[in-house]
């Protein structure tokens, strides 16, 4: 996610300047073969032009509309995860006592493993999803070609490449799991689903010890359905793609736009006189630009899990939700919250 207030010319540069370079080739060439061979034939009257790039924009304006929606709903389902996990905390403590023991009651060392063992599964879970949920698809950047992935991993190590490492989540899981169930949980194919499930178990035999009564149970269990709603939430985000449809057709008809642009406006500029044609080139350019940069606005806003840097700070969020949850255990020794790399949260 980027933190910084606006965009700097170098970082937009950096986003759109290798596109800048064909435009401008394009143009360029168009004005040369209109300006040395006078072919009054090349040019492209101005009212269909201006049809077409009045479609374009709609079309471009619906899919970014439709990529951002995608985007804050990733990024409110996110928020709940935040709610939730701290209403989980504050459950395992108040809802987990002696006061329906009717055995010898426990001691109170006992019960705060019981605390740790519950809240630090949850923070492991929250890794888990966070892994899993950066698993490239075949529709994102870092999958569509070797030049498209050079470029992503440009950008991640511009954004600090150690925040998106899987081995954050592995050591992290390690720390959070116990060694047993690290092993036998990290071998399913759906890891974050699983752990959940451990959860429910264990909530299941603290009613068998009466360690919790009937409503304290099923207030817990669904918390605990609620967890799996935002899963769920997240991975249909993550797995279904914005329809290519959509996604792709609007890539085309900026194409399709920007190939007949410098037809059309070489000729209007002809008309200011003999050099007219070259200052058809800038502005070219600048229009050209200006639909480019929409059309990657909304084609790097639809898939807000890739781990690019303008997605949703998973890192961060599980950070400040383990800080929120280690605290409520009383311990002190609590890492760092992730700090924002470049203008660029993670």
């Amino acid at each position: 996610m980027y933190v910084n207030k606006n965009f700097s010319f170098v970082e937009v540069m950096r986003f759109t300047g290798g596109h800048i370079v064909w435009i401008t080739a394009w143009a360029t060439l168009v004005a040369a073969i209109f300006e040395f061979t006078h072919w009054e034939w090349l040019h492209i009257p101005w009212l269909p032009l201006s049809v077409i790039g009045t479609a374009v924009a709609f079309y471009i304006g619906f899919k970014n509309n439709q990529a951002y929606d995608r985007l804050w709903e990733a990024r409110k389902i996110w928020g709940a995860i935040v709610n939730s996990s701290r209403a989980w905390g504050s459950m395992v403590k108040g809802y987990i006592s002696n006061e329906f023991v009717t055995s010898t009651p426990y001691e109170e060392a006992e019960l705060q493993s019981i605390y740790k063992k519950l809240m630090y599964r949850h923070i492991g879970w929250l890794y888990a999803l966070r892994s899993q949920l950066l698993i490239p698809t075949s529709w994102e950047h870092i999958t569509q070609g070797r030049h498209i992935r050079k470029a992503t991993e440009k950008r991640r190590a511009r954004f600090g490449v150690g925040l998106l490492d899987d081995d954050v989540t592995s050591a992290e899981l390690q720390n959070f799991l116990p060694p047993d169930e690290y092993e036998r949980l990290i071998n399913y194919k759906n890891t974050a689903t699983q752990i959940i499930d451990q959860q429910s178990q264990d909530l299941k035999t603290l009613r068998a010890k009466n360690i919790i009564d009937d409503f304290r149970h099923i207030s817990m269990q669904d918390m605990l359905n609620e967890f799996y709603v935002h899963q769920g939430k997240c991975e249909r985000i993550k797995k279904f793609p914005l329809p290519r449809q959509y996604g792709s057709s609007s890539f085309i008809f900026v194409g399709i736009f920007i190939f007949l642009l410098p037809l059309g406006m070489v000729a209007e500029f002809h008309k200011l006189g003999d050099f007219g044609a070259w200052l058809s080139i800038p502005f070219t350019v600048l229009v050209s630009w200006v639909y480019i940069m929409m059309e990657l606005v909304g084609d790097y806003s639809e898939n807000p899990f890739e781990g690019l840097g303008n997605d949703i700070p998973m890192l961060a969020l599980c950070r400040t939700i383990e800080i929120d949850l280690r605290e409520m255990l009383g311990e002190t020794d609590l890492p760092p919250g992730i700090q924002a790399k470049n203008g660029v949260l993670m």
